[in-house]
């Protein structure tokens, strides 16, 4: 095993030399958007006006932004500065790299999100005084203001730090479980909150590994819920475990041993009913408890939840890795970014950061799924975020692996804000992007609409419409992540002039399949997606 080991390093370290020697020609593009963001953005979420709320720890000191005069944030129960007039939250606008100090006032350390269906930001839990805690940010548009509302009226029933949250078909989010905390509750609260789920207790081991599980809305209307190496589905309206999966080799998978985790996408050939997980990354066990730079895992598990008899394919990255984030993209492909090659999570714990992004292309072959990509130069380790962009860009964000804000440590805590464009984006293709013209606002479940779009070329085919959710990305995992391929007729002419067509898309056929709230809506022409229209899907019929 030892010599084994040596010569899985071996490889890994050749590879590396290899790709960093090819790094010119890898490809993508990297850009800075901002060099100061303020904060160190532990947990990031995109709205539907395509701002982007920011949000760190509130119990940490000074930030690098200061909240607008005579609103410093008064809190007797914070420990490093209770008369803060600095900001830990802002909205930074992609469209013209804008950053507008909020303010919030209860701890969010490692905390949960999920976008509702009117599109307001849901925030739950954290640390010491907001451990209990209900916050709301409802967007608005960017040249207006808007801030974060802490309800008074209602709050958790038990504490929840590093817990997951999961919008549902009927539009309640579930909170599944958290540090000390093996239950799932409800928002809005149900009279029989926290309902107990001895999994979560079972999953654990003596370095957790069970917190920030990974949920799944799968399409049967059913939870997949995964902690450390072990996975169950769930009924929610049942409160019962339905099945116990087989377990993912390779180690713990969960915090503080993170990988990530996406469901794949959800399209019309199979009527909506396969509903596929991957996982990928996570350190190896004894990282965390023995606080040694092991290195990370490097294996992805592949696994259909809603067979009937389920099994993981495993397949190896080019990288091992860490706290890596997973993005789905418009094209249903997976980016993989962030993170490092050796440790686990926590402040101080991970080395070797991994900058490279890798592609992964789930409809490719076994041993051709991963494409490496071209490095970013800056580290992004503990507490940092990746969230798609309605431009099809990734927005990346935050890396602090330090307790407070610290700009002299070997990983230093890291405000930049940067985007990275897919090759999807490169000028070559520019002739093949679709632009929306025209759409909906809103759509209802099973019903008809049309898209207008141009494309340079004065021929198309078939041109994809696919909806993404709005997830909650924090910890290397987007809370709430989803892609819906639709079901489209070939594009036609739209009689409005040159190589401009008429799309018609059949939405979701039920909340199973999409929860109501608001997506990004791209036109997809051969791999290139258009900029995302905005659509809210809603149970009712729209007239």
């Amino acid at each position: 095993m030892a010599v084994a080991a040596v010569l899985s390093q071996a490889f890994v370290l050749l590879n590396l030399f290899i790709f960093r020697v090819a790094d010119a020609q890898l490809p993508g593009t990297w850009e800075l958007l901002a060099e100061n963001g303020g904060i160190a953005s532990m947990h990031t979420v995109v709205t539907h006006y395509g701002t982007v709320v920011l949000l760190d720890r509130t119990d940490i000191g000074e930030s690098r932004i200061s909240l607008p005069p005579g609103n410093c944030r008064d809190n007797s129960n914070d420990q490093a500065l209770q008369h803060d007039c600095s900001a830990h939250s802002v909205l930074f606008n992609p469209a013209t790299n804008e950053i507008r100090p909020l303010k919030i006032i209860t701890d969010t350390w490692c905390s949960s999100g999920q976008v509702l269906p009117d599109g307001t930001l849901l925030q739950t839990g954290g640390a010491m005084d907001g451990n209990k805690k209900f916050r709301k940010f409802a967007p608005c548009p960017a040249e207006e203001l808007c801030d974060w509302t802490e309800l008074e009226d209602q709050e958790l029933k038990q504490g929840r730090w590093y817990s997951t949250n999961q919008i549902l078909p009927d539009g309640r989010v579930i909170i599944v479980g958290g540090k000390d905390s093996h239950s799932v509750e409800y928002y809005p609260p149900s009279p029989i909150d926290p309902i107990a789920m001895p999994f979560l207790a079972q999953s654990g081991d003596d370095q957790l590994d069970n917190l920030y599980p990974y949920v799944h809305l799968l399409p049967n209307d059913h939870l997949f819920i995964f902690a450390n190496t072990e996975s169950v589905l769930y009924d929610y309206k049942t409160n019962t475990v339905l099945k116990q999966y087989p377990a993912l080799e390779g180690g713990p998978r969960n915090y503080p041993s993170a990988g990530s985790s996406v469901m794949l996408p959800l399209t019309p050939e199979d009527g909506y009913a396969k509903g596929e997980i991957v996982i990928c990354g996570g350190a190896r066990y004894g990282a965390f408890l023995e606080r040694v730079p092991l290195s990370a895992n490097g294996s992805c598990g592949r696994m259909v939840a809603t067979d009937n008899a389920p099994s993981w394919a495993v397949e190896d990255m080019p990288f091992v890795r860490i706290m890596g984030d997973m993005v789905m993209l418009p094209t249903g492909d997976v980016m993989i970014l962030n993170g490092a090659q050796a440790g686990s999570q926590g402040f101080g714990l991970a080395s070797s950061p991994c900058l490279n992004p890798v592609l992964y292309q789930p409809s490719a072959a076994p041993g051709l799924r991963f494409m490496t990509l071209n490095p970013t130069t800056i580290p992004r380790m503990y507490h940092s975020t990746a969230v798609l962009l309605p431009d099809g860009r990734i927005l990346v964000a935050g890396s602090n692996p330090n307790y407070n804000y610290n700009f002299t440590a070997t990983f230093p805590t890291e405000l930049r804000i940067e985007a990275f464009s897919p090759e999807y984006l490169r000028s070559n293709r520019a002739n093949l992007r679709p632009r929306i013209i025209k759409s909906p606002d809103v759509v209802s479940y099973g019903s008809s609409f049309s898209v207008q779009v141009s494309v340079e070329l004065s021929v198309v085919g078939i041109i994809e419409v696919n909806m993404a959710s709005t997830p909650f990305s924090t910890h290397s995992f987007s809370q709430g992540q989803r892609l819906i391929k639709l079901e489209v007729s070939s594009a036609i002419p739209a009689g409005l002039g040159a190589s401009t067509y008429t799309i018609t898309a059949t939405a979701p056929p039920s909340a199973i399949v999409a929860p109501p709230s608001y997506y990004m809506v791209f036109a997809v022409n051969e791999g290139v997606p258009s900029i995302a229209a905005w659509i809210q899907l809603v149970n009712k019929p729209v007239t």
